[in-house]
This record gives structure tokens, sequence and C-alpha cells, in this order.
């Protein structure tokens, strides 16, 4: 599930033209990761400028994106979860790919030690208290943004068109195919992010 989590992150900053580097392509059983191997991406935005501003909240959306012109990207795919302050309490590496050795290797990557530290993960808590306990967490131990999977999947589905062959990405023709047999309806996709941009301006817990 790893690679797929990573699989479709990766798409998904590729589609919104960053430069995508995935530093380590092997896995590491029994073992602790070193600092290289705990960094799941990191990104390059040439779009935006040295002086892109930091986004002041801390769970993203797409539009969120083009001030973000470096970052190191953490990817947990456990998507039958909830995230929640415990989870990262008892979870400890989870984090480790913003810690010192690891932003340093970064850092070096992207020729910059001016970088985001960004989390994809499934779902924050559901309840307001338990939400903002998790997001607190977070930006105290010193991640700058999060992106949710549902953010991520609703961007590659309305990016893609069915007119199109993307012979490249088995991920996009998938979404193709879905879309043009009538499996997923971009009408049905409009309604349900427009009443979540309602409630939460445009990202999906």
């Amino acid at each position: 599930m790893a690679s797929v989590s990573e699989w479709v992150v990766r798409e998904y900053f590729e589609l919104l033209g960053f430069l995508v580097n995935q530093p380590c392509k092997h896995s590491v059983p029994g073992r602790q990761k070193t600092a290289d191997e705990e960094v799941d991406l990191v990104v390059f935005n040439p779009r935006a400028g040295e002086s892109a501003r930091r986004v002041d909240r801390l769970v993203w959306t797409t539009a969120d994106l083009r001030h973000v012109k470096r970052a190191v990207v953490g990817i947990r795919g456990w998507h039958t979860e909830r995230f929640y302050a415990s989870t990262f309490e008892q979870s400890p590496d989870i984090l480790r790919f913003i810690e010192a050795d690891s932003i340093r290797f970064a850092a070096k990557v992207l020729g910059s030690s001016s970088l985001c530290r960004v989390l994809c993960l499934p779902k924050l808590p559901a309840s307001a208290g338990l939400r903002e306990q998790a997001l607190g967490l977070l930006k105290r131990r010193g991640i700058d943004g999060v992106l949710t999977f549902g953010t991520i999947l609703s961007e590659l589905i309305l990016q893609a068109d069915v007119n199109r062959n993307y012979e490249k990405s088995d991920l996009l023709q998938v979404v193709r195919l879905l879309k043009n047999y009538d499996f997923i309806k971009d009408t049905q996709l409009e309604f349900f992010t427009k009443k979540r941009k309602r409630r939460r301006g445009q990202t999906f817990n």
C-alpha cells in the first residue's frame, strides 16, 4: 500500500507542475531507516518565486501549493484510519522525515534550506476538538502543511480528461477510464466538492 500511496502523491505533484524526486526506491526491512530513507519525496515548484509566502493554515488545499517553492514530503497511507494526536505520539516514526538529519538531506537535494514540511495522510479526526488537538501537535512538531488523500484524489479526478490517452501514466489512465464509463461523474464530484467547500474550504477529512 505504501508504494501505491506514494505513486498517487507523486502523480498529484507532477500534475500541478512540481518537479519531483523520490530519494528512496527500496524497502527497508529489519532496521531503522537512515535520514535519506525517511524522506518520501522532495518537490520543487519552478512557478513559485523565491519570495513566495508561507500558507497560513495547516490543512492545505491544492490552491495553497502555488505558494510553495520547495518541500519535503512524508506520505502515510493508512487508509482505514484517522490520525489523532495519540496516533503521532504512539508512532513517532510518522514524523521522522522532518528530523534534523532528514531535513539536511532534503535541503542538499533541493539546494536550499528554505523548504516546507508537508505531511500527506488519509483522514483527520471528525470531531472538531480532536482535530484541533492533532493539528496543534503537528504544528508544534514542525509540520507546515497537511494534505489529505481526499484533496489529492479529487484533484486527480478533476484534472483527468476522458479525451486524452494517458499512455505514460497508468494512474491517470485508470481514472480516465472510470470517468469515461461513468463510474466517476464530474457533476457528482463537483457537487461533493462544493458541499465540502462550504464546510471546510475545499479540503477533505
